[in-house]
C-alpha cells in the first residue's frame, strides 16, 4: 500500500469526528451560537479540500499503472482543482473504465454496494450530530435531515456513467456554491441574502451543512469503494 492508497482510503468522516470531539468541551448553551457558523464553515472547507486532494491522488495512482491514461490526463489534457462536479464526474468514469479493462462483467449499479454506501453516509451524519453538541447549531435542519433518509436515494447516484442524477446533482450545486462563497470570502463584501425566488424553491431547505456534509461523505464513500475495487482488479491482473 503506497502513500496515495493510504490517503485515498482514509475516510473524509475523520474530519467531522475530530470537530465533534473538539467541540465537546465547549458546551451547548447560547454562548456557542456565535461560534457555530465559524466552526461549521471551517470543517466544511477542510472537507472540500480533503476531497479535492483525494481526487488528484486517484488520478496520479491510476496514471502510475496506465501510461496511456497518464498521457491523456496529464499530457494532452489539463487537470484542474477537482472541485467542480464535472471534474469529479470524469474521474468517476475513469475509474469505471479502468475497472472494466480488467473485469468486463463489472456493473457499478450492482457491484458498488449502493445500499451500504447510502446507509453508511446517512447513519454517520445522524449519529455524529445527534450525539454531539454540534446539533445545537441547527436543530431544525438536523431534524428535517433525519426525517428524510431517502434524500440519498440509491437511484440518484452511481447510475451507470452518471455520478449524480438530477436531484442530488442540484444539491451538489448548492453545496459547491457555498464552497465558493466560503473559499473566496465573498460574504465579507457581497450581500448573499437569498432572493424571494430562492426562498420559495422547494429545494432551499436542503441548503444547509448537514446536506452539504452528506453529499461530501457520499461522494467519498463512492470513490473509496470504486478505488478499492480498482486496486483489487489491478492486483489480480498482475498475479
Amino acid at each position: 500500500m503506497n502513500k496515495h492508497t493510504k490517503f485515498i482510503m482514509s475516510p473524509i468522516t475523520s474530519i467531522l469526528q475530530e470537530v465533534a470531539y473538539a467541540h465537546a468541551g465547549i458546551g451547548n448553551g447560547i454562548e456557542t451560537y456565535p461560534l457555530s457558523e465559524y466552526i461549521m464553515q471551517s470543517v466544511f472547507l477542510r472537507m472540500t479540500g480533503f476531497q479535492e486532494q483525494k481526487m488528484k491522488c486517484i488520478c496520479w495512482d491510476v496514471a502510475t499503472n496506465d501510461y496511456k491514461y497518464r498521457y491523456e490526463k496529464f499530457g494532452k489534457g489539463k487537470m484542474g482543482e477537482c472541485s467542480h462536479y464535472d471534474e469529479k464526474s470524469e474521474i468517476y468514469k475513469d475509474l469505471i473504465k479502468q475497472i472494466k479493462k480488467h473485469r468486463l462483467s463489472f456493473d457499478v449499479s450492482i457491484d458498488l454496494g449502493k445500499n451500504k454506501v447510502k446507509t453508511d453516509t446517512f447513519d454517520f451524519i445522524k449519529n455524529t450530530f445527534s450525539t454531539s453538541n454540534l446539533s445545537a447549531c441547527d436543530q431544525r435542519n438536523l431534524r428535517e435531515f433525519i426525517k428524510e433518509p431517502n434524500i440519498l436515494d440509491t437511484g440518484q447516484f452511481a447510475a451507470g456513467n452518471t455520478l449524480l442524477q438530477t436531484s442530488l446533482h442540484k444539491k451538489y450545486t448548492q453545496m459547491y456554491e457555498h464552497r465558493n462563497r466560503c473559499a473566496h470570502n465573498t460574504q465579507s463584501y457581497q450581500e448573499n441574502l437569498p432572493t424571494l425566488k430562492t426562498l420559495v424553491d422547494a429545494d432551499y431547505k436542503y441548503d444547509n451543512y448537514f446536506v452539504r456534509f452528506a453529499i461530501l461523505i457520499l461522494l467519498d464513500n463512492i470513490f473509496m469503494e470504486l478505488y478499492n475495487i480498482y486496486v483489487e482488479v489491478v492486483e489480480e491482473n498482475f498475479v
